[in-house]
């Protein structure tokens, strides 16, 4: 009875821990005291812990080292970074304010190769510098507010209207396998692949979710089944190497996955071990789908070839989730941070405009018309 108790309790400060951390904004601006506030997703789901980023040097860290993590939640504190670096800087000349701007703009860029939203929300936000040329250095910076502001909007709607187009492709009752973490702790709110699973718990859809682990970083064991499990979601943690067995089962009615940069082709580029799962659902018949906003769709990538892949530190394999070292010393270690899943294991690309299928460079085209017409028709 005793150790019932101690189950039961310990279940619950889980549980008040993990509902706590869906309570809190993944990426928030301070605009007090002009700093960047992240929740530091290295030390969930042990502790949660907020870091206030100010230098150029911390911003950049926090993104090198996945202090925060996924395409979307990147990309919105690139965009609150470079404002809070440009509104510290004390020039009201305009050449020598967009001179250090693009100087700040390309370091931060530098951090992570991979995913195109870091890039994509910093040259969104230099264009509002680059349109300004007629302003003051004081307007600029307000604009700078404004446009990053409005990249965090748009992001809590793309995956909202992300997560209705995905639900459209599940049923009642269905199992789906995820990879890494594409759930609201990679963006600003209900998150990519688990976009469609929140407005599915909501419904009353009762899906069941396994959750690979994700290795070597394990965003799914740390993060995924984390927020899922807060969610109230039947979530069971996998390790990767048992996907085929769950899919084998039938247990498995369709894989949903995040997604760091789409090609023009279709190719895909996310955590590393995705390939492996949309290899394996083919053999098994399951169908295979990527969630990505059109912030993460690069058309000027021709194909998955042409996407650089992160290559990460050894300790990463190593040392890091060991108390002691795990592999001899001096080894050689492989770490890519990606792989690239081929278009033809995609089922389909869901985005906030509809889902693209094959053949994927025209499916994608029209996804990128219909984001057009949908901005010319905005008041």
């Amino acid at each position: 009875m005793e150790n019932n108790r101690e189950e039961l309790e310990s279940k619950a400060k889980v549980l008040q821990a993990a509902d706590s951390i869906m309570n809190c904004e993944t990426v928030a601006l301070d605009e007090e005291k002009k700093a960047v506030v992240i929740i530091d997703q290295t030390k969930l789901p042990g502790r949660t812990e907020f870091l206030r980023l100010e230098s150029a040097q911390e911003i950049w860290d926090a993104i090198y080292l996945l202090k925060v993590r996924g395409a979307p939640a990147i990309g919105v504190a690139a965009a609150f970074g470079i404002y809070v670096l440009a509104d510290r800087m004390e020039t009201a000349d305009y050449d020598c304010f967009l001179k250090e701007f693009q100087k700040q703009k390309e370091f931060l860029d530098s951090a992570r190769p991979t995913a195109v939203n870091l890039s994509w929300a910093l040259n969104r936000m230099e264009s509002v510098v680059l349109a300004g040329q007629n302003k003051s250095v004081a307007e600029l910076k307000e604009l700078l507010r404004r446009e990053a502001i409005a990249i965090k909007e748009e992001d809590i709607r793309v995956c909202r209207a992300i997560g209705e187009y995905g639900l459209t492709l599940l049923k009642p009752g269905d199992g789906i396998l995820t990879h890494c973490n594409a759930g609201q702790l990679a963006t600003c709110k209900y998150g990519t692949a688990t976009a469609p699973i929140y407005l599915g718990q909501e419904r009353g859809y009762h899906f069941r979710v396994f959750a690979d682990e994700t290795r070597p970083l394990l965003q799914g064991a740390r993060l995924t089944s984390y927020e899922l499990y807060a969610a109230g979601v039947d979530v069971t943690l996998i390790c990767d190497n048992m996907s085929a067995a769950v899919m084998k089962n039938g247990w498995v009615n369709a894989v949903l996955v995040g997604c760091d940069r789409v090609a023009q082709n279709g190719d895909v580029a996310n955590k590393i071990g995705t390939s492996v799962v949309a290899a394996v659902a083919k053999r098994y018949q399951v169908p295979f789908y990527v969630c990505a906003p059109t912030s993460t769709i690069d058309m000027d990538t021709p194909t998955g070839v042409d996407i650089r892949i992160e290559e990460r530190p050894a300790e990463e394999v190593t040392t890091m989730w060991y108390r002691e070292r795990m592999a001899p010393e001096g080894v050689r270690v492989f770490n890519p941070a990606f792989d690239v899943t081929d278009n033809d294991l995609i089922a389909g690309i869901v985005t906030e405009y509809g889902i693209a299928r094959a053949p994927y460079r025209e499916s994608l085209q029209e996804i990128f018309r219909k984001k057009k017409a949908a901005a010319e028709a905005k008041p």
